[in-house]
């Protein structure tokens, strides 16, 4: 492993606490007794409860003044100014704690432990007096500081931010110390779930779990992942939904149970896909579709009160309003409206010359059901802003729900719309056995023209429903797409702390030749080496002012004897 000579400085401070007697990773306990956000909170009205605090967290920043000092700490909570003044950390003639650990040995990153007192500078900013403090954690590798500047218009400008995609999602950890709003799209994340957990289980359903690896895959029209147990030496499948086994469930006797599901489909990836995905499943005894509707319209209507404490929720350039009740549209009448065109009556050939007539790649394999949901994705889905339930879809395109009671070739089924995805999927759920079976057949007479997406036959499903399930109405509701859109997120890999993505590329080092290559002297290829830049490539986009600075004390420390290069010529060397 090739280090930085950031890396390398960092683990020489490492050995030199150990030398001291210091243990840079103690095992003991620190206890905590006040965060950040609590000081800032109440303290100008409580201050006596604040004049012996114990508090750890993250060096962010230092200001070494001589004998006095101030620093940043980060917690889980938010950021609070630190003051350091020699005489009262070594009261002694002893000074080594403050001259040489905390100005020479601590580097921003850090995770230390302080108490002390907190007091008002004389600026007006709420800071902490500290008293001792204790290295907790040495930090080994420098984090991107992100810097924030007041210009003269009083506009905030951000510079060396840590906002690379691939970065951040990779390295999550070092984007949730970086970027404090990251961390609060999560928190809110967490809140959306405890909002639907509390609305359900304040209405009786029982909240259940049910099996991930599963001999068969259903409840959804999607491409599994497969494994196989040694023991049992059988395939097992990574579950595309939980459906047909909380469907079990209710035959079993219970009137409403849900589930938030890990959920697995070896598909696409893209800014609304990832392979593993969340959602709650739900699924009411002695309701229908229309009533699921109500219920769902109530409750993403109380996850916007619950989390902006209103219903309008902005959403890129839009304004979101999820106060009910919402607008709806059958399957037809919504492509009628954005196609011109009524397919209610037309069969395979038809409806594939019309897809085909708006650009739509068909192929041999897709049915009657694929093409009216392609036609549907390609005019309808993308205008639908608004939350919108899209109603009474085809019978071939959903063999798990019950015939529609009054529409011929239709099924109860629902789906809510919003943002131009789809967010939700609902039905009045099918329990005549019979027909189940021949819906089954029909799939599997798709997978036989190669329809990877078709269901399997579960026969075990199928034995429970003989035993008889009561009409019943069941959703699934998408907790990472709900989650991009509460929170004003672009990406679904903005709302998942660890998004799937492809392997990391091992970066190779670049020759001296390669850096040559780059206008870049052959007497500064190793100093910019030992500033961590291993492959011409990093410097593409880099900061010409801060490369320019360290190349200045790289010149000294390595005693170069070569020319400085101008600013111009460094920024002719990233890029710029």
């Amino acid at each position: 492993m090739i280090l930085s000579e950031q890396e390398i400085n960092r683990r020489n401070k490492r050995e030199e606490l150990m030398r001291m007697g210091i243990d840079p990773y103690p095992a003991d306990l620190f206890e905590v007794n006040v965060t950040a956000a609590d000081i800032h909170k109440n303290y100008e009205r409580n201050k006596t409860d604040y004049k012996n605090i114990a508090i750890a967290g993250r060096l962010m920043s230092f200001r070494i003044m001589g004998s006095a000092s101030f620093a940043e700490l980060q917690d889980a909570t938010g950021r609070i100014q630190l003051y350091f003044r020699r005489d009262d950390l070594c009261p002694g003639d002893d000074k080594t704690l403050y001259n040489t650990v905390f100005k020479k040995l601590l580097d921003i990153g850090d995770i230390i432990g302080i108490k002390g007192y907190v007091f008002t500078t004389q600026t007006g900013e709420i800071s902490i007096h500290v008293t001792e403090f204790k290295l907790l954690t040495k930090s080994l590798r420098p984090l991107p500081i992100v810097k924030e500047v007041v210009d003269e218009q009083g506009n905030k400008q951000t510079y060396d931010a840590f906002s690379d995609p691939e970065q951040r999602y990779r390295q999550r950890y070092v984007d949730l110390i970086v970027n404090p709003e990251v961390r609060k799209t999560f928190v809110q994340r967490t809140q959306l779930v405890n909002s639907i957990r509390t609305f359900l289980g304040n209405r009786g359903y029982l909240e259940v779990e049910t099996p991930i690896l599963q001999p068969i895959h259903g409840g959804a029209a999607a491409r599994p992942f497969r494994t196989h147990h040694n023991t049992l030496d059988m395939t097992l499948y990574l579950r595309i939904a939980n459906e047909l086994y909380l469907k079990r469930l209710i035959v079993g006797g219970y009137d409403g149970v849900f589930e938030f599901a890990k959920d697995f489909r070896n598909e696409g990836m893209s800014r609304f896909h990832n392979p593993e995905f969340t959602q709650v499943e739900l699924y009411v005894a002695y309701k229908d579709y229309n009533w699921m509707m109500d219920l769902i319209e109530e409750m993403v209507e109380k996850i916007a009160l619950d989390l902006h404490g209103k219903t309008e929720v902005p959403v890129g350039d839009n304004i979101i309003n999820f106060q009910r009740p919402w607008k709806r549209f059958t399957m037809f009448e919504a492509i009628q409206e954005y196609t011109g065109v009524d397919v209610s009556a037309m069969g395979e050939d038809e409806l594939r010359n019309v897809a085909e007539s708006r650009g739509i790649k068909t192929d041999s394999t897709m049915g009657k059901s694929k093409l009216i949901d392609e036609l549907f994705g390609e005019a309808v889905e993308g205008n639908l802003i608004q939350p919108t339930f899209i109603t009474d879809y085809p019978v071939e395109m959903s063999p798990l729900t019950k015939k529609h009671r009054n529409k011929p070739g239709l099924v109860e089924r629902f789906e809510a719309i919003c943002n131009g995805k789809e967010i939700a999927n609902a039905y009045s759920e099918l329990n005549d056995p019979l027909d189940q079976r021949a819906r089954f057949e029909e799939q599997l007479e798709l997978a036989k023209r190669g329809d990877e997406e078709a269901m399997a036959m579960d026969e075990d499903f199928l034995r429970a429903l003989e035993y008889g399930m009561p009409p019943t109405a069941g959703v699934g509701l998408g907790i990472d797409r709900l989650s991009m859109i509460m929170t004003n997120q672009p990406s679904i890999q903005d709302v998942l702390f660890f998004p799937q993505m492809r392997p990391e590329k091992k970066l190779e080092l670049s020759t001296e030749a390669d850096f040559e290559q780059l206008g870049i002297p052959a007497g500064w290829v190793p100093a910019l080496q030992k500033m961590g830049y291993q492959h011409v490539n990093q410097l593409s986009g880099a900061n010409a002012n801060k490369i320019f600075n360290d190349l200045g004390g790289m010149r000294k420390k390595l005693k170069l004897d070569v020319p400085m290069p101008t600013l111009d010529q460094v920024k002719s060397w990233t890029g710029q």
